[in-house]
């Protein structure tokens, strides 16, 4: 630990959830700033809904405080920040900036992150300097505020939905350098970073930091398996169970694969359409060739990984224009030297060069099928991709690079001093 990060002043991290095991680039980030020398406090906008914990989670020493998830659960709290902000001088610019913001988007949701803002900033510890949020919309708002209320700096980690669903009104003021906007912002993907520098005033504020992936949690990967001809070939998917992820189009997919090819699929994750794509598969006649796993810490899903002959994820865009960035799964699969199968949405074709490092299709049920067929019938080719992206995620997307620049940036931001702003 160098004398730079031991007296680092304490930071507050907002999370929009923790633990959340669909989240571990979350987690393993956290972890990883720890591990540099980082102290830092983390506020969850949510409590867990996740019944299981993954072990990086248990790693993470940080305190851990929960704002209330809706203010009318905890009216005593809320009234008592209140009445503390008021008294700040930041609070008339911050409800300023509230009033502003909810003329535009007159929702509870909006009201709530006033409420959950006026809670933090009350109740943070005295040493905390600096936010710092994951998620450019709900948990930056929230940061926004609370730094308009302390007269203190914020910034932001942007990764997908965030990115695609806010209107470009919020990401403009966020992004600043307006009123009360991020010192900076981090992303995960050079797609989504190109929309953050179209709304931006100052594009030099949005870095592009892959997240990458921490090698060392994970072990060698197995040797390729020698599929016998009674074993099925071994299709697995992870990945919640929602619009964007494009299981439908994958179950109707697998009920048009070749009579002659034996194959089972496994799934990992929860989700909302979880009784929506159960029902399509037994429709389609493919209910017994599927297991539903559900959400599952991170040592059983790469375990099922390594179990596996092709890895797939059908991902597409969401009528709300919601959409994977770059899902780490990708990459973890690559670590297990496993075959990908995916479609070329979004920032996906970032790690894998169609024909290269896997294959990238269109996610209509046809495409796919075909697919899954040419890999099953060319295991020689499918390991070749395999290996490729397994050199190409031990050359190009190891975590340590963007760590050492995430943590020179929050320390640079903890420590500076706050800008003169104008109220909005």
């Amino acid at each position: 630990m160098t004398d730079r990060m031991a007296n680092a002043p304490r930071l507050a991290i907002l999370v929009k959830g923790w633990p959340r095991l669909s989240e571990t680039f979350i987690a393993q980030e956290l972890v990883a700033l720890e591990d540099a020398g980082h102290s830092f406090d983390v506020w969850s906008l949510r409590h867990p809904t996740d019944t299981r914990r993954h072990a990086l989670h248990d790693r993470l020493q940080a305190r851990v405080f929960y704002l209330p998830e809706y203010l009318r659960d905890e009216p005593a709290r809320v009234t008592r920040a209140m009445a503390a902000t008021a008294r700040m001088p930041g609070f008339g610019k911050a409800l300023a900036a509230f009033r502003a913001d909810y003329a535009r988007d007159r929702t509870r949701n909006r009201i709530r992150r006033f409420g959950q803002a006026c809670v933090l900033a009350h109740e943070k510890a005295g040493s905390i300097t600096a936010f710092y949020a994951h998620f450019l919309h709900t948990p930056s708002s929230v940061a926004r505020y609370a730094a308009i209320l302390c007269d203190l700096p914020w910034s932001y980690s942007a990764h997908a939905k965030d990115i695609w669903t806010s209107p470009d009104w919020e990401i403009s003021e966020k992004l600043g350098p307006g009123t009360y906007g991020a010192q900076f912002g981090v992303t995960c993907t050079a797609y989504g970073a190109q929309r953050l520098r179209s709304l931006a005033s100052d594009p030099s504020r949005v870095r592009l930091l892959y997240h990458g992936l921490d090698l060392d949690r994970f072990p060698a990967p197995p040797r390729p398996r020698d599929r016998g001809s009674d074993d099925p070939m071994r299709l697995i998917s992870v990945g919640r169970l929602v619009e964007k992820k494009g299981f439908d189009r994958l179950i109707a997919a697998l009920a048009l694969l070749p009579d002659d090819l034996d194959w089972h699929w496994t799934h990992i994750g929860g989700g909302e359409l979880g009784d929506a794509l159960k029902a399509q598969a037994a429709t389609a006649g493919v209910a017994d060739r599927i297991t539903w796993l559900g959400a599952l810490p991170q040592d059983e899903v790469v375990a099922a990984l390594r179990a596996a002959d092709l890895f797939i994820l059908p991902s597409r865009v969401a009528e709300s224009g919601d959409r994977d960035g770059l899902p780490n799964v990708l990459m973890e699969a690559a670590s297990q030297r496993l075959p990908i199968l995916s479609t070329p949405v979004a920032a996906i074709p970032e790690f894998i060069d169609s024909g290269t490092h896997g294959l990238l299709v269109e996610d209509s049920p046809d495409a796919l099928s075909t697919a899954i067929t040419d890999l099953a019938r060319d295991p020689a080719r499918a390991a070749a991709m395999a290996e490729a992206a397994r050199d190409r995620l031990l050359k190009d997307f190891a975590m340590a690079p963007g760590i050492e620049t995430l943590s020179g940036l929050l320390s640079d931001l903890a420590g500076a001093p706050r800008p003169a702003e104008t109220a909005a």
